[in-house]
């Protein structure tokens, strides 16, 4: 065989030996991504029908429970005291950001934004638009990859302090609250959830669940009466209510519902639409 043979051989072996490892790279990381997604779906699927579980044993006996935080937290309808409601975006920044920030704006209503580690360039717009507005901006873990994320206290400390410093780096603001992927109620995490938020307490940081779920989470396909229904109907139970939303690309019915969910919640007596803050009082799911 000519040495001008072997050559174009070796190279034509080395070609398809690049090629394969592409697509192999490919191809774990696509498989990966839609672990990661099973793994939500089914948390989202699970909280969902435990949260809800709870909710209606709490309307047919009017008793508090501690899993939703404190006690003064659940709404006593007859004593006349305000609604507080704090609407909250999960996942951002999204391809939907800027649109939720215009709906808000539109109203002139101020939300919570728990984002995570996305860099690109229309992401830190994002991210820096969300502070400059006057939202609260928070954390939910850099890598939302829940594997990684909970497999041991140092991972989550890994993730925690890369977010925190990035986005304090970015906006200048060091952020203080912070949501658990999965919530502090996940049933992901094979490390007590407990470790976890210990550490947050060491760093001030405050983690917040939710009493009101949207349901865009679980249903992509979810209709926007359902979203506006799902976001509404129970606010009047609590005197705390966190509305949990999600800002991500399969949203899009999230965001033709806003309208709607904050007309519906502005026209509540007595109840006002707030960002967190430090005098928020924290709606937790973990009880400690």
């Amino acid at each position: 065989m000519s040495d001008k043979l072997k050559n174009s051989v070796l190279l034509a072996i080395l070609f398809i030996t690049v090629v394969c490892c592409a697509f192999l790279f490919y191809r774990v990381n696509d498989l990966e991504q839609k672990v990661d997604r099973m793994s939500e779906s089914i948390v989202e699927a699970d909280r969902t029908k435990r949260l809800q579980e709870l909710f209606d044993r709490l309307a047919q006996t009017g008793q508090k429970t501690e899993t939703q935080g404190e006690p003064e937290q659940i709404a006593d309808v007859q004593d006349g005291i305000g609604h507080k409601v704090y609407l909250t975006f999960d996942d951002g920044p999204s391809v939907y950001t800027d649109e939720i920030l215009d709906i808000l704006a539109e109203y002139d209503v101020k939300a919570t934004f728990f984002v995570v580690g996305k860099e690109d360039e229309k992401s830190q717009a994002a991210i820096e638009r969300i502070v400059d507005e006057g939202h609260t901006l928070g954390m939910h873990s850099y890598s939302h990859k829940y594997m990684e994320l909970y497999e041991s206290l140092d991972s989550f400390k890994e993730d925690f302090e890369k977010q925190r410093n990035y986005l304090e780096e970015l906006t200048g603001v060091k952020c203080k609250y912070y949501r658990f992927p999965g919530g502090s109620s996940n049933t992901v995490s094979k490390q007590d959830m407990r470790f976890f938020a210990y550490y947050l307490d060491s760093q001030d940081v405050v983690f917040y669940d939710w009493n009101v779920d949207s349901g865009d989470a679980a249903n992509r396909h979810i209709s926007i009466d359902l979203l506006v229904q799902n976001s509404t109907a129970t606010i009047p139970r609590w005197k705390t209510s966190v509305v949990l939303m999600h800002d991500a690309a399969d949203k899009r019915a999230t965001v033709d519902a806003l309208p709607k969910i904050i007309e519906t919640i502005q026209a509540m007596e007595d109840t006002e639409l707030l960002p967190i803050t430090e005098d928020t009082v924290p709606v937790q799911h973990l009880h400690r």
